[in-house]
């Protein structure tokens, strides 16, 4: 029995792979005004498609669907497998208010109650 498959099977085996991998992930880098569908995510980098991918270096945005999770600085590290992995240099949670610059009592008022 042997495990040689035809170049065409080979690549198409490989192209549904990717297909499903783009299907199941939410994940989404933007660059400037290009978006790209993360295939894995790991705790310090990510794997996108090798036929989509320039050769990224920088500051990018990193999405879950419509929600900003993180601001990230990154740098190529390695292609695998039809992707190409990228490493995080730093990785900032996006935050959607600005953090407070004084100490909030516990016990302050949550609103003012006007009189009629």
């Amino acid at each position: 029995m042997t495990t040689f498959l035809p170049k065409e099977v080979a690549e198409g085996l490989e192209s549904a792979r990717k297909h499903s991998l783009r299907k199941k992930s939410r994940l989404r880098i933007c660059v400037g005004s290009e978006t790209l569908t993360v295939l894995k995510y790991w705790g310090h980098g990510f794997s996108i498609d090798l036929d989509d991918a320039p050769q990224l270096r920088g500051l990018v945005d990193l999405y879950d669907g419509g929600k900003h999770l993180y601001q990230c600085l990154i740098v190529a590290s390695e292609e695998d497998a039809g992707e190409m992995k990228y490493e995080f240099k730093r990785n900032t949670r996006a935050e959607d208010q600005a953090p407070l610059d004084f100490e909030q009592a516990s016990d302050a008022p949550v609103a003012l109650i006007g009189r009629n």
